[in-house]
């Protein structure tokens, strides 16, 4: 998250990344905010993403909710760290699912 006093600016949605476990299969994805979209099978809603005021190559972080299909439990939601997504990550025997960096257009 950004550094205390750091001003945050509000991006149009994230780009995710996706990776299959059991056969290494990876895949990015952009979700606007607001939006869900399915990836390996599970449906990822992109709430919000958040990067540094004046620099969007900067540290991402976006509120995510994911959930298995037909499953209205969450597996995850809240935010997650683009440089440190083990800090608070998706918990799946099968899928990770973490941010690379907002949509700023």
């Amino acid at each position: 998250m950004p550094a205390a006093g750091q001003q945050a600016a509000t991006g149009a949605g994230a780009v995710l990344r996706g990776l299959d476990k059991v056969n290494g299969e990876t895949t990015d994805i952009e979700v606007r905010a607001g939006q869900t979209a399915e990836l390996f099978g599970l449906d990822v809603l992109v709430a919000q993403c958040r990067f540094p005021a004046g620099n969007p190559t900067g540290d991402a972080y976006a509120y995510l909710s994911v959930r298995e299909r037909q499953d209205p439990d969450a597996l995850f939601d809240g935010w997650m760290i683009a440089s440190s997504p083990a800090l608070n990550a998706l918990d799946h025997s099968r899928y990770d699912v973490w941010v690379l960096r907002c949509i700023t257009s």
